[in-house]
């Protein structure tokens, strides 16, 4: 039996339903930006980037529906010529693993719970999708959520979509909400702080009233000075107001410079594609309570560890050769988790990519599994 490239949603229950009765096993995939996460598997592909293109777009009601197949910059445009945009701020994974941007679909996207920088202030993916429609591992096909922004009847399965990388269901269309596109941004930058200070300053900033968008700091390499960032963004006169408060506010921590547009495209960008961290080495993502991240910097900085934090530290990237366990150790003693992103297939095949939950929460994830995918047509073993 071949891998599948479907091109309608019956298509895709067919071929769920001939794994159930061969035994076979199909790992969902779009544009490929995020394949090399997790253990290699031998699982027939089930190819969804045919599935693609736009259901219904009602700018007014700020409601997207659209096909998991389509690219993620499709999407983006699309609503950027509205003056719309995904609040979530969702990046494209392929420069991670050295290939060129534009592979990722929206619905590898929402599947995997990528978030931007953007996240610390406007949610993850899971807050911004309202319904999908899929297909289960028995082959049938099913709706959950709904077209509109206030919806409270029955479960809230998106929430369960959202980050579920394909384990439980194939999605064939998916309703976002998206929200207006602000008329101005503007980043500030303190210079020179190291991380103690940095995740200080954001916490100062993020508690203010200035209503932060977005928080970062990376640290001096080459002869680049340290550099934490804030973003504010809104209509001119409310934008200009709380970046004055800003700098007030941060004025303890040093002088704080405004970046013009451009500077802070390109600063903004390194974060999207986390090109100060190369792509070399392998990359973990961990998550940790902001006032605990100085704890696992400290950790990996034996192992020559680069890192650089964003979501006001809540969020670490850090490349690194080797330290797998002492980096996992780090953040569940820093009451968090960290996921291996990036690595040679060697590691990937014996280093989970997610986090080991605890017994109560792997036992709770199996019979979610369970009730979607009886037969473990989505169980790979790549994560």
């Amino acid at each position: 039996m071949a891998g599948a490239a479907p091109t309608r949603e019956d298509e895709i229950a067919d071929a769920v339903a001939d794994a159930v009765r061969t035994g076979a096993r199909l790992a969902i995939r779009g544009g490929g930006s995020k394949a090399a996460i997790g253990a290699a598997t031998e699982a027939l592909p089930l190819d969804l980037s045919g599935i693609a293109g736009v259901v219904d777009y009602d700018p007014p009601e700020l409601v997207l529906t659209v096909r998991p197949g389509t690219p993620l910059a499709e999407v983006e445009a699309l609503v950027a010529g509205e003056r719309q945009m995904l609040a979530f701020a969702p990046f494209d994974h392929g420069p991670v693993f050295g290939a060129p941007a534009g592979r990722a679909t929206i619905g590898g996207v929402v599947s995997a719970g990528v978030a931007g920088s953007q996240r610390v202030s406007a949610g993850s993916a899971r807050d911004h999708l309202l319904g999908f429609r899929a297909v289960s591992g028995r082959g049938e096909t099913f709706v959950a959520g709904a077209k509109v922004v206030k919806n409270v009847t029955g479960f809230d399965l998106p929430k369960l979509a959202a980050n579920s990388w394909g384990q439980l269901f194939a999605m064939t269309e998916l309703t976002l909400k998206v929200l207006p596109a602000p008329r101005v941004r503007a980043t500030r930058r303190l210079a020179g702080l190291d991380e103690t200070q940095a995740v200080r300053a954001m916490a100062a900033a993020m508690g203010s009233a200035a209503e932060v968008a977005a928080a970062a700091h990376l640290p001096a390499r080459n002869e680049a000075p340290a550099a934490t960032l804030l973003r504010v963004q809104g209509f001119g006169p409310s934008v200009a107001a709380r970046a004055a408060l800003l700098e007030v506010l941060l004025a303890p921590f040093g002088r704080i410079e405004s970046l013009d547009d451009g500077e802070a495209d390109a600063a903004w960008d390194d974060l999207r594609t986390l090109r100060p961290l190369g792509c070399d080495r392998a990359l973990w993502r961990v998550n940790v309570p902001p006032s605990a991240v100085g704890m696992v910097l400290a950790v990996v900085g034996p192992f020559g560890a680069d890192w650089l934090l964003d979501w006001a530290g809540g969020l670490a990237w850090i490349a690194l050769d080797g330290g797998e366990a002492a980096i996992r150790d780090a953040a569940v003693r820093a009451g968090g988790h960290a996921t291996l992103v990036r690595a040679p297939a060697a590691v990937r095949a014996v280093v989970p990519a997610f986090h080991p939950p605890l017994s109560g929460v792997a036992a709770l994830e199996a019979r979610i599994r369970r009730a979607f995918d009886p037969a473990g047509v989505f169980e790979t073993g790549r994560f």
